[in-house]
């Protein structure tokens, strides 16, 4: 299968386009600058040059391919309803390229905010006007294509989709920890954060390329919630800090946008999504993944 990634030389794209490069799928990766087409190529894809606002680009790229994943995201949260805006228009166009041919077309979403205080289930969805409500937009718009021929998926991602070259964040806590002098967590810091290694994650996404059906919601989540306290504790010991509790009310000063996530309990389960596609995650765990070391180096 010829397959268009949008986001294809990012943290999970570029893990994306070696799974699928592994099990014999071509590549034609979205770049928009001459390091992406050289990053493309060292990895054996080719490179469709465009961006996410050149939507011209994005229905040339989906046309010409077999199937389409669709990870790329502006990661700007001080505007982050004008990235939400960017994506619903990049989505459109990719579904629109491939209205009636029957060809999938992944993208990716997320499950943090779609239940705060309860497990998170692929049948779950966010309240209205809740800050998860405009991403979830973006899921909806990708998958009413599945009634215009397009067989269509979503895989919500977890806040903390982890591993070697990760800058999400996991690295922000750590930034801010060693700014700070301090490893902190909001309140008792019981509350849970679910997780993903990046390697099964891109499994996920194969997966569903081949055989999800139409309307599908997946989650890759492998860990159901790992208590923030635990993940503030590996911190703290790594970098020789103090471990120490804030009010949740301090930690949108301490963490920046950070604190916003990192005070939500947010876990999620993906029992239905396993039983689908036969997903087996079978990479590290977030804290074994910390403890390992390479977050911490220079």
């Amino acid at each position: 299968m010829r397959v268009f990634v949008t986001g294809a030389t990012g943290f999970i794209g570029s893990a994306i386009v070696r799974e699928l490069l592994g099990a014999g799928h071509q590549v034609v990766g979205l770049a928009r600058s001459e390091r992406a087409v050289a990053a493309l190529a060292a990895a054996g894809a080719e490179a469709h040059r465009g961006s996410l606002d050149d939507l011209d680009s994005l229905r040339g790229g989906a046309a010409a391919a077999d199937g389409v994943i669709h990870t790329a995201f502006v990661h700007d949260f001080s505007d982050f309803e004008a990235a939400v805006r960017t994506d619903r228009r990049a989505i459109e166009a990719l579904g629109e390229a491939l209205v009636g041919t029957g060809r999938p077309f992944v993208i990716a979403s997320g499950t943090a905010g779609l239940a705060p205080g309860r497990v998170a289930t692929e049948d779950s969805a966010p309240d209205p006007g809740s800050f998860a409500a405009a991403r979830y937009g973006s899921e909806v718009a990708a998958l009413s294509f599945a009634e215009r021929g397009v067989r269509t998926s979503a895989v919500r991602l977890p806040p903390t989709v982890h591993g070697e070259g990760e800058h999400g964040f996991v690295p922000g806590l750590i930034a801010t920890a060693r700014v700070k002098g301090v490893s902190a967590y909001p309140g008792d810091g019981s509350n849970r954060w679910p997780a993903v290694h990046r390697l099964d994650a891109a499994r996920l996404f194969r997966l569903a390329l081949e055989g999800a059906p139409a309307g599908a919601r997946l989650h890759g989540v492998a860990e159901e919630g790992v208590p923030v306290r635990e993940i503030a504790e590996v911190i703290g010991r790594h970098l020789g800090l103090p471990v120490a509790s804030i009010s949740p009310e301090e930690a949108m000063e301490h963490f920046g946008f950070l604190g916003l996530v990192l005070s939500l309990d947010v876990p999620a389960t993906s029992d239905l999504t396993r039983k689908l596609l036969d997903w087996s995650p079978g990479g590290p765990a977030l804290l074994p993944d910390l403890e390992a070391g390479h977050y911490f180096t220079a």
